[in-house]
């Protein structure tokens, strides 16, 4: 592990050990968990040393991401929300809002971003939530709903609409007007904090207004190209975890008067389960070394690689799944909670439909040049 995140993984085999299941069943993750590797801003760890933050690379990052999501898809979806709110205030604050905030959110305070609304989920156009300006302040007004951590967020930067552009907005959720409501039983990342959050009349001072009058697609592009490329480390995680759950299972499990990994056809679920790995970590990697080296083609590669990877990680899971058998049908088995979470990633941050419609604009754009 690079030098920013030394220590990193082992800090959470501490802190996870084996309570991921509990977690899950619960729903909850217990403060200690959360506030331990944020305070030694390990949540957000691309945020610049200049800001307290360890200035971990993106490719040193996705590997401690993916590591994550190996142990806990909860823990990791908290630490994506953590880490896109870093990164859309870098990107869409200016030098004193830089100072204020991130920080905070380096040092221990936890984050989430507020996209989705009832009737606009993949149609972000759609939005409806406000952030009007009132003299030295703005006022906003609004629905998010299904938004990930918000449930032990201190902080929530929220996208909503501002004069003629659109706008984010940091709201403490302890302003006056802020109401945080559980979504009841998720399928995947049960324990991942997913809430709704009301916006009523709620008063912030006009420099909580991050990138304010841009267009609304590009606003939203940027802030969710950080949390693409984290869910694609994610989805490595699971298929790291569905692979060593099913080679265990299979080596040591016999059937027939040999190892299940013997038998051909589940030999080919192992093939197929290392194959989907080995694809998601590459477009993962290639992904990152255009964020770390500034390439044009950064978003587009971080498109490619949430949904190379999503897609891989829903199937993978499902692969071990068919492995491990009745094993693997027990809640909160590793298996069984890389089946829902997976699902689940093919769902947020684009759903696989938009990614493969961005991905079909940027192949008509290549055809035409």
């Amino acid at each position: 592990m690079p030098e920013p995140l030394a220590g990193a993984r082992e800090l959470v085999d501490d802190l996870v050990g084996d309570r991921a299941a509990e977690w899950d069943r619960s729903g909850e993750i217990p403060d200690e968990v959360l506030r331990t590797p944020a305070a030694r801003g390990l949540l957000c760890a691309g945020v610049p040393a200049d800001f307290g933050g360890l200035g971990a690379t993106s490719a040193a990052n996705g590997e401690f991401t993916a590591y994550v999501g190996s142990r806990c898809s909860s823990l990791r979806s908290v630490m994506t929300s953590q880490g896109m709110a870093a990164w859309a205030i870098q990107r869409l604050g200016g030098p004193r809002q830089h100072a204020m905030y991130l920080p905070k959110l380096a040092g221990g305070q936890l984050a989430a971003v507020a996209f989705s609304e009832a009737e606009a989920g993949s149609d972000l156009s759609a939005m409806t939530t406000t952030i009007e300006p009132d003299g030295d302040a703005v006022v906003v007004r609004g629905r998010k709903v299904w938004t990930t951590a918000a449930h032990y967020a201190d902080v929530i930067v929220v996208v909503g609409r501002y004069g003629s552009g659109a706008a984010a907005v940091v709201v403490p959720v302890s302003a006056p007007g802020v109401t945080v409501r559980r979504v009841p039983l998720p399928s995947g990342c049960r324990a991942a904090g997913h809430a709704d959050v009301h916006l009523d009349e709620v008063r912030l001072p006009a420099d909580a207004v991050l990138g304010g009058g841009q267009p609304l697609m590009l606003l939203v592009t940027t802030a969710l190209a950080y949390g693409r490329l984290s869910v694609a480390w994610g989805c490595v995680g699971i298929l790291r975890a569905c692979l060593d759950a099913a080679r265990r299972h299979a080596r040591d499990r016999r059937q027939f008067g040999e190892p299940l990994a013997r038998h051909q056809l589940v030999a080919r679920h192992l093939a197929n389960l290392l194959t989907a790995e080995q694809i998601a970590t590459r477009v993962c990697e290639h992904a990152s070394r255009g964020w770390d080296s500034g390439s044009p083609d950064m978003v587009i590669a971080t498109v490619l690689a949430k949904q190379v990877s999503a897609v891989q990680a829903a199937q993978g899971a499902a692969t071990a799944v068919q492995v491990l058998g009745s094993a693997a049908a027990h809640e909160g088995h590793v298996v069984e909670r890389a089946y829902r979470d997976a699902k689940l990633m093919e769902l947020i941050e684009g759903s696989t439909e938009i990614c493969q419609l961005i991905l079909a604009d940027h192949a008509v754009s290549m055809a035409a040049s």
